[in-house]
């Protein structure tokens, strides 16, 4: 099942934030808070593409019940 809509809506906002603090950060904290607010970024895009691959699983195991 697809993300619902809401959920959307919060992680979306949240990578926005997430971005904001990337580029402040960049110029005034040290590297590792850098890598480390990338690397929420990175799991909010997996997230994401975890649902898709998941909704294709889905929908072939349904396929395959109503063949």
């Amino acid at each position: 099942m697809a993300l619902s809509e809401q959920t959307r809506d919060h992680l979306l906002e949240a990578e926005g934030n997430l971005r904001a603090a990337v580029r402040c950060a960049a110029s005034s904290e040290k590297p590792i808070v850098v890598t480390q607010l990338s690397q929420l970024l990175l799991d909010i895009e997996r997230i994401r593409e975890f649902e898709k691959l998941q909704d294709i699983v889905d929908a072939e195991i349904e396929r395959k019940r109503e063949s």
